[in-house]
C-alpha cells in the first residue's frame, strides 16, 4: 500500500553559480550556467539577479533555495540554504530547511544535527521540535520523540500535529488503544486534520470496525485528488469478503490514477479468488507495467500463467520475482515444484 506520507526523489543537475554583477536584462546573470531549468524559470532568474546585486543577503539565498526545492533540485537548494545560514547565523528556519532536505534524502544523522541547530537558535520553534520528533520516530527512539512532542504540548495543549505524532509513535509501538486515542484527540482539536482522519480509518479498518468507512470517506471528501482513502475502503471491503464493493473501490482508484499499482494488484487477487484467472493475469500485468520492480506482482502473474498451463511464462515470472527479492520464498517453492534448478 502507498504510504500516506509521500517522499520526493531529487534529481541532480550539474551547475556552478557564477554570478555577474552588471546584467539586469532578461538574460540570466549566471553566464556560465547552461542548465535549462535556470534558463526557463523566471522566478529563479529574477532572484539570481537580485543575489548579484546583494550577494550578502541571506534571505535571497533562502528564497532561491525554496524555489529550487519546489523544482526538486535539492542538491542546489541545500547549497543555498547553507549559504543563507552562514550569512545569518541566527535564523532558525535556514537550519531547519537544510534538515528537511537531508531527511528526504535519508541522511538522518545530518538532518538531526541541522534541526538541533535550529532549536538552539530558536528554542520555542514548534515546527523544529516536531520535525526532530519525526526523525526520532523514524529511528524508533520513542523516548526522545515523546520528549520533543511534550515540549510543544506544554506551550499549546491543543496542538493537533503533536497528538498526531504521538498517535504515530504508539502505532509503531503496537499500542493500538493509545494510538487511536491520540488520533481522536487530534481530530477533536482540529476536525480537518486529514492525516489523523486517515489514520483513524486505517486503525479501525484493521479492527474490522465499520466506522472506518466513515473516517475514510471524510478523508477523501477533504481532498478528492488523493484517492488513498478510496483504496483503503477497498481493502476494508476485501478483508470482509465484500468483493463486489472492493472491486468498485479499486476501479475508482484506477480511473483517478492509472498508475495505482496497489489497486491493480488487489483487483488481481480478488479475480483470482473468483476463478477469473485470465482477468486476474491482466490486472497483475498492469501492476507490473506501473511498477516493474514489484516481485509479488511477478509471482502472482506467474501463478496465473501456471494455472493457465503457460509454464514457460510462469517460470520466467517466478525467476524475475526471485531476482528482485532473493529472500522471497514463494517463487522458490514454485520453481522447485516445477523442477526448475535455482
Amino acid at each position: 500500500m502507498k504510504n500516506v506520507w509521500i517522499a520526493l526523489f531529487p534529481f541532480l543537475i550539474g551547475a556552478i553559480f557564477t554570478v555577474g554583477c552588471n546584467n539586469t536584462d532578461d538574460k540570466p546573470v549566471n553566464s556560465g550556467l547552461e542548465n535549462e531549468v535556470f534558463m526557463q524559470e523566471p522566478a529563479l532568474r529574477t532572484v539570481t539577479q537580485e543575489i548579484a546585486k546583494s550577494p550578502d543577503n541571506a534571505a535571497l539565498y533562502y528564497d532561491r533555495g525554496v524555489i529550487l526545492q519546489k523544482l526538486r533540485q535539492d542538491s542546489l537548494a541545500i547549497k543555498d540554504f547553507k549559504k543563507a545560514s552562514s550569512l545569518d547565523t541566527n535564523n532558525a528556519s535556514y537550519y531547519s530547511a537544510v534538515g528537511d532536505i537531508l531527511f528526504e534524502s535519508k541522511d538522518l544523522n545530518g538532518a538531526i544535527d541541522w534541526i538541533q541547530k535550529a532549536i538552539e537558535k530558536q528554542p520555542d520553534d514548534r515546527k523544529a521540535h516536531l520535525k526532530i520528533a519525526k526523525l526520532f520516530l523514524y529511528l524508533q527512539d520513542y523516548g526522545k520523540a515523546f520528549a520533543e512532542i511534550n515540549i510543544v504540548l506544554r506551550k499549546n495543549v491543543y496542538d493537533p500535529e503533536a497528538y498526531f505524532l504521538k498517535g504515530m509513535i504508539y502505532k509503531d509501538m503496537k499500542d493500538t488503544a493509545k494510538s487511536i486515542s491520540n488520533f481522536l484527540t487530534s481530530v477533536q482539536v482540529a476536525p480537518d486534520y486529514r492525516d489523523a482522519v486517515v489514520q483513524l480509518g486505517i486503525m479501525y479498518s484493521a479492527q474490522k470496525n465499520p466506522i472506518a468507512l466513515q473516517y475514510l470517506q471524510n478523508a477523501y471528501d477533504m481532498d478528492t485528488t488523493n484517492v488513498f482513502p478510496v483504496f483503503a475502503k477497498g481493502v476494508f471491503y476485501q478483508d470482509n469478503n465484500d468483493f463486489a464493493r472492493a472491486k468498485e473501490a479499486y476501479r475508482k482508484c484506477i480511473l483517478a490514477d492509472r498508475q495505482y499499482t496497489d489497486a491493480y494488484f488487489n483487483m488481481g487477487y480478488i479475480l483470482m479468488q473468483e476463478d477469473s484467472t485470465q482477468k486476474s493475469w491482466r490486472q497483475y500485468n498492469m501492476a507490473i507495467r506501473t511498477d516493474p520492480t514489484n516481485p509479488a506482482a511477478y509471482f502472482n502473474r506467474g501463478l496465473c500463467s501456471e494455472m493457465m498451463d503457460s509454464i514457460g511464462n510462469a517460470i520466467a515470472d517466478y525467476k524475475m520475482a526471485l531476482k528482485l527479492d532473493k529472500n522471497y520464498d514463494k517463487p522458490k517453492e514454485a520453481l522447485t515444484r516445477l523442477r526448475v534448478k535455482l
